[in-house]
This record gives C-alpha cells, structure tokens and sequence, in this order.
C-alpha cells in the first residue's frame, strides 16, 4: 500500500486495512478510531511521511505497549516502494529464493504474515484451537519461548504459552493444622482403630494406629492488576494460578485456603471464577466481571476497599500475600502505604510479582514502586515460563527468611 494511493482514492481503503493489520497485532482498534484517523489525516495531510505517521499514532494508540508495534507496523505498510520486493519476499514465502530472516517484533511478523487469500476472509480452521505442540515444536523452539517476554508474544505464541503455563506447578510450604488425619506417626490414638485391631486379636490391642496432624499449604491471598500496562500478563498470570492451586494440582484431598481479587480503578471479586473447575471457563466468568480492565491502578484505593470489607474473612498470620503488578500506581503514594501497612500487619508474607524485573537494572523509583518495594518482603520477576517454574522455590526461599 503506498501513500499516493490518495490521490487515486484508495487511501481510506488503505486505511481501513491498516486498522485490520493493526488489530491482528493485538492493537485495540474500531471503526470509531479509523474515522478519527482518516481526519486526521486529512488535517496533517499526506506530503510529510513523519507527520501522518505522529497524526495516526496519536488517534490510533492507546497504550505504550502498542506503540513500537505501530511504528514497525506503520513502516512496513505504508513503505518506500525500493522496499516491495523485501516485504514481498516475506508475504510470499513459496517466492523463487529464499527470504531474509525477519527482524520484526512476533507480534509484527505474525501481522504481517499471509493468513488468508486476497479478497477472502479467513476461515478458521478447527485445529487452530488445539495445541500440539510436542509434535511440531523443537527443543529450541520450546527453549525460546520459555525465555520469551509474555508482552512479546505473537497472538499464536501467546496461546501456545498460555497452555504451557497451566503445566507449570506450584507447591506452596505447608504448616500443621489442628485437623487430624490416620497416620503411622503422632502422639494420639486412633481409638476407634485400636477398638477395632483389638477385636481381630482376641481382644489384645497389639496395633496402635494413630492420628497425625494434617500438613495444610499456606493460605493465599493473590492480587492481581489489570490495568492497562498489565494487560497481556494478568490473563496469562491468572491462568497459571488457577491451574497451579486447584485441588487437583495440590494433591486432589489438600483444600487450599485461596481468594484472588483483580485491581485497577476498582477492587474486583474473582472467588466465584475462581471456583470453576476448568481454568477457561474462570477466564471467562473473570473477564465478565473485571469492568476496568486495560484501565488505570489505584492500588491504595483498591487496598482500603479489601481492608475495609474483606478484613475478618481473608486475614491471618499464616496467609501469604502476592501482589502482581508493575508498580505503576497513580494513587496517592501516603494512602498506599498505609494499606500496605495494615494488610502486612495482619497477614504473613507479602511478596510483589513484577513483571518489570524483566530489564537488567532495573530499580523500583515511581511513587507507587517505591512504596511496594518498602512493604514487600521480597520481589521476584513473572515476564516469562522460566521465571514461573522459578516461582516456587523462589517463595519457599523468602518464607524462610
């Protein structure tokens, strides 16, 4: 597509595919905003490459995480036509000669790969929706995405580690409860079962069964942001959750003490999703609740809400608190340390999961990361399935601190 389509016509054509390429790389894009963008367009006008670029941009992007996306996105589609030959080398891979190795983002090469035959939509194929990857996937494929950045994914990619991360397990320590279970150890007698023992010898107790004490995991309490600078890891994040602490995954028997809540602007109740079984329908019944999502963050807002209404019933000494977000908070920095003072005092470990841990030095210097960096007992990186098979051992090292 060239910019001096325009001058035959075509350029709100262009636009409009622009807007299709744009949404396959998971920019949020509707009819509202192609609008805006063809008067923009049009106000900038088409003479200047950098200005209808700034224009479009401003119009069409929302978040910061979409923004290099676009700009790569933006130079491939509306190119220098010496660049045809490059891109069409791509588009049509069964092309004589062999093609350059992309360069582009996953999110920008699987935009600009061909799906579908020109003028045709596609036509989703029954097997897109199966995982299969121990057939067709490498040893380094695998290896490279268990090092990828979730926010770095391809749509494919995102899917394929989303199926991965509920594999990944997550024992949590574990403490002696008062309830009691049959056992070969403990100091009291199973008196039913020596009662029972006794009849079959005659009644001679030459068998002592015994009860030991039940070894419970600690209760959790997981607070998950879904703001917009969060959004590609708390869907993948809450996946892994849900599948990582149901009772199957911790043992079938072990009923784990769990409440999960979702943050932004707003403090969202995820127990009900959470009790689904299977972990898309709680992806579904979460999504239906969460009206905020790829909003803001007011932490401390969201913290006076769970102090305020969920004290007595999520609280205790033993609960181990995950906080998941990255710490950009546009609350106010005194109300949020006072939430996060009353929540650790009543609870036992409070750890931040944070994505931004994926930058070699990186330093927790906004106002709201500041705060959570002084309140938390530990911090530990959630960017990718490598860091979340780390996860386990990570928090059993800092519970024994």
């Amino acid at each position: 597509m060239q910019l001096g389509d325009a001058r035959l016509g075509k350029f709100s054509d262009n636009l409009a595919a622009f807007g299709r390429t744009l949404r396959r790389a998971g920019v949020r894009v509707d009819p509202a905003r192609i609008a805006l963008a063809t008067e923009a367009a049009l106000t900038v006008g088409l003479e200047h490459r950098e200005d209808l670029s700034a224009a479009l941009e401003a119009v069409l992007i929302s978040r910061e995480q979409d923004r290099v996306v676009y700009r790569e996105l933006f130079e491939a589609f509306f190119r220098n036509p010496n660049m045809a030959h490059k891109l069409l080398s791509q588009l049509l891979p069964s092309a004589e000669g062999k093609a350059e190795p992309s360069k582009r983002r996953p999110r920008v090469r699987e935009a600009l790969s061909p799906q579908h035959a020109f003028g045709k939509p596609a036509q989703p194929k029954p097997e897109d929706d199966k995982v299969d990857f121990d057939a067709a996937m490498t040893a380094s494929q695998l290896q490279r995405l268990k090092h990828a950045d979730f926010n770095a994914l391809g749509a494919s990619e995102y899917r394929l580690v989303e199926r991965l991360a509920r594999d990944i397990r997550l024992p949590l320590p574990t403490f002696a409860s008062r309830r009691h279970k049959p056992g070969a150890h403990g100091r009291q007698l199973r008196w039913t079962g020596v009662l029972q023992a006794a009849v079959r010898t005659g009644g001679e107790p030459m068998h002592l069964p015994r009860m030991q004490r039940v070894q419970q995991p600690v209760p959790l309490l997981i607070l998950v942001d879904v703001s917009g600078s969060m959004e590609r890891y708390a869907r993948l994040l809450l996946a892994f959750l849900h599948a990582a602490t149901s009772r199957q995954a911790l043992g079938g028997a072990v009923r784990l003490q769990r409440h999960v809540f979702a943050f932004g602007n707003r403090l969202t109740d995820l127990n009900a999703a959470f009790a689904q079984a299977d972990t898309d329908a709680m992806l579904a019944q979460a999504s239906a609740h969460i009206e905020d999502f790829a909003g803001g963050t007011q932490l401390g807002n969201c913290l006076a809400t769970l102090n305020a209404l969920h004290q007595r019933k999520l609280v205790g000494r033993r609960t181990l608190v995950l906080i998941i977000t990255d710490g950009l908070d546009t609350g106010e920095p005194e109300a949020l340390a006072h939430e996060l003072d009353q929540l650790r005092r009543r609870t036992g470990r409070l750890l931040w999961l944070n994505p931004l841990l994926r930058f070699d030095g990186y330093a927790p210097l906004a106002q709201g990361a500041a705060v959570l960096n002084r309140y938390a007992h530990g911090m530990l990186a959630v960017h990718n399935l490598s860091k979340l098979e780390d996860l386990a051992a990570s928090v059993a090292g800092i519970l024994r601190r």
